[in-house]
């Protein structure tokens, strides 16, 4: 063991060597243990499986017994319950060598296992954003006494938490849980790799402007990876390849959809594949089952969306298959990272394209990895429906909140700095607050908008929709969300593809939205939208690379898929340039501009140049310019359109609905909180200065 491995506690060290049986500690594990046990904000960078949980909990565990810590003095924060539940016998086992205790609360634990964890606090806890706002709230937890004694806080994932508005909701409770303990918080964050990781981190530290912080990514050995893109041109045809390819191995697949999960899976299941699903419709009990006997067994299926892209352990998988691409690289670093964990083995992912636009993009994006390309990890913009959340959940939290001190409880971070005062003013203004002199409390506007169920519509920052629990007798099977489905008059049978079963619909109970079903042999249906969203700037560049002839370095790929991007390429040929984006006037006239540029830039060149038809669908590829616009009077226009002009889009007012907590700011601020996330100037501004040709059909 080298000099790291000696500055762990004895106890630490005598079962690192004798009863995990290391011979010697990973890269990151070593490079860890000097700023964790010196209490420095850290950022743990590794793939998959490189030991960043050891690398985190062994140096704070050193530091929790030399120390003395008492009471819950570490958080383990992660994004999935899932996630928690299989990390919790392990970090036990860790915990249990120097006498300490672990504990879950997430919104699976029970209340029976709550009120022991309030008797006998845990040394460390494993929780959820939102389970420790729902702590910090409850009039049943005694939230100054539970947290006095925090010292440190683990963030799994981190990544996945600062892409979205999860992750300003947790940085928020960790200024509040902070003020509770009376300290600043030693904050690890922990991250699969990341293109700004010194960013990352900054964001991470918070309100803790000036703290000790370091990024540990000690240089890793290039893994041997074997990928390989195939076009099969349709859901069935890719069940058939993964009926046929690789029997005897465990294999993983990714699809987009939960409706695509559905489709495969009772696909697989129709040709004796031994099958089983995991999304986010399915049942937290239906979900663990399968993950449970996915784990156990050997030949076999999975498929599931992104909620085993993180690491929640399916056993030793054989292959990852991806049903078209993912939309970031990102993404697909996670799920190569599933595979190559047996000595011996190496990392691989099938590509299977179920039609030419999802082969573009699987090229266009493994061309930029292929680059050694990642994207950054940026935090969304302007989160001022959380500032108006928190300020509301602080005062649930003290039955009161101070006009004049509420700001003390986050410390300058930076959304309540700029926002706070504006948005307390709003929820005063409009009733969510009642004040009495210098204190504001809970108003009847709070109460009507989020007070349902004690408030737990404060809880969480995401906002999903309203679906239908799909019961088989007493067993929750998951839920659906398409009511089209369920009110069909038509009398035809009402068969629902579930789990990747079908489901003859027997009982709707409107009020309670439960469907009660029971198994059928007629063939079903998967009732639920795609993701959605665009691709960015980056990914789609990288498909106009493909276009221009470059074919992404390391990749195999398959007769079909050279014949379809070869056909792709005949296709695009007028309109993808090098360097260049491309004016084009059609037949009839129209003039098309092909930016190559991804949906957010495209949305920003939208609300900023007039010349462009205000009346399209935005997409990645192109823009529409204003009917009888002349091909060489837009190359004029656009030549002179300024950077320093862009504007944000526009934002329809449906569209505030999709942002949580709109009903306690401004109108004003709402919209611009939408308008902000939506655009991409800098890829609009890239796109601006590059040159344009001139071509018609």
């Amino acid at each position: 063991m080298t000099a790291p491995f000696d500055l762990l506690h004895p106890v630490v060290q005598h079962h690192v060597v004798n009863t995990l049986q290391w011979p010697t500690l990973r890269p990151l594990q070593e490079a860890a243990v000097e700023p964790v046990l010196a209490g420095v904000d850290c950022l743990l960078l590794a793939p998959t499986a490189g030991g960043k949980t050891e690398a985190a909990t062994l140096p704070v565990l050193s530091r929790m017994a030399r120390e003395a810590w008492t009471g819950t003095s570490v958080l383990y924060v992660c994004p999935l319950r899932a996630l928690l539940n299989n990390l919790e016998p392990r970090l036990a086992d860790y915990a249990a060598w120097l006498g300490r205790t672990v504990q879950l609360w997430h919104g699976d634990t029970t209340q029976g296992a709550r009120r022991r964890t309030q008797l006998e606090r845990p040394d460390i806890l494993l929780t959820t954003p939102e389970s420790l706002e729902s702590m910090l709230v409850s009039i049943s937890v005694d939230s100054h006494r539970f947290f006095a004694d925090l010292r440190a806080v683990v963030v799994d994932e981190v990544h996945a938490f600062a892409g979205d508005d999860r992750g300003w909701h947790l940085l928020h409770v960790l200024e509040r849980l902070g003020h509770l303990a009376g300290r600043p918080l030693q904050r690890i964050g922990l991250s699969a790799t990341v293109g700004n990781p010194v960013e990352l981190l900054a964001w991470l530290q918070g309100a803790a402007v000036g703290r000790p912080s370091t990024v540990v990514a000690p240089p890793a050995a290039t893994p041997t990876c074997d990928v390989q893109l195939d076009y099969v041109g349709s859901v069935e045809g890719a069940s058939r390849i993964i009926s046929s390819l690789h029997r005897g191995e465990k294999r993983l697949v990714f699809v987009d959809s939960r409706r695509r999960a559905e489709e495969l899976g009772s696909a697989l299941r129709s040709k004796q594949v031994d099958t089983y699903l995991s999304h986010s419709s399915l049942s937290a009990a239906e979900r663990r089952r399968s993950e449970e006997v996915f784990a156990q067994a050997r030949d076999c299926v999975i498929v599931a969306t992104s909620t085993l892209e993180l690491g929640i352990d399916v056993g030793d998988l054989d292959r990852v298959i991806q049903i078209g691409a993912p939309r970031t690289v990102a993404s697909f670093l996670q799920r190569l990272g599933r595979t190559g964990r047996r000595p011996g083995s190496s990392r691989n992912c099938l590509f299977l394209a179920v039609d030419q636009d999802q082969t573009l993009q699987a090229a266009g994006l493994l061309t930029k990895w292929a680059e050694g390309w990642v994207e950054p990890v940026v935090p969304p913009a302007a989160p001022r429906h959380i500032v108006a959340q928190q300020l509301l959940a602080l005062t649930l939290q003290e039955h009161k909140l101070g006009r004049s001190t509420w700001s003390e409880w986050w410390g300058g971070l930076g959304p309540m700095s700029s926002d706070g005062a504006e948005i307390l003013d709003y929820l005063v203004e409009k009733g969510f607050l009642d004040t009495d002199g210098g204190i504001a409390f809970i108003g009847p506007e709070a109460e009507r908008h989020f007070g349902r169920r004690h408030f737990m519509e404060l809880m969480a920052v995401f906002t999903a929709a309203p679906e239908f629990h799909v019961y088989a007798g007493r067993e929750e099977i998951g839920s659906v969300g398409d009511d089209a489905l369920l009110a069909d008059t038509s009398g035809a049978p009402r068969v629902l593809l579930l789990a990747g079963r079908a489901w003859l619909v027997t009982h709707v109970d409107w009020k309670r939205r439960r469907v009660h079903v029971e198994l059928s042999d007629l063939p079903g249906r998967a009732k639920w939208g795609g993701d959605g969203g665009g691709l960015s700037f980056e990914i789609t560049r990288g498909m106009r690379d493909v276009l221009l002839g470059q074919d992404p370095a390391g990749v195999h790929l398959s007769k079909r898929a050279e014949t379809v991007l070869s056909d792709l390429r005949d296709h695009h040929e007028g309109i993808v340039a090098e360097g260049a984006t491309v004016l084009r006037r059609s037949a009839d006239g129209d003039v098309h501009w092909w930016t190559w540029a991804g949906a957010a830039a495209n949305r920003t060149l939208h609300a900023s140049l007039d010349l462009i038809d205000p009346r399209q669908r935005i997409g990645d590829q192109v823009l529409r310019l204003r009917h009888g616009t002349d091909l060489r009077a837009a190359a004029s226009a656009l030549r002179g359109g300024r950077v320093q002009d862009l504007r944000e889009p526009a934002v329809n007012p449906h569209g505030l609905r999709g942002l949580k907590f709109s009903a306690a700011l401004p109108e004003a601020l709402a919209t611009t909180t939408v308008a902000s996330r939506l655009g991409d100037p800098a890829g609009a501004a890239a796109t601006l200065r590059e040159d344009r040709l001139l071509r018609s059909e």
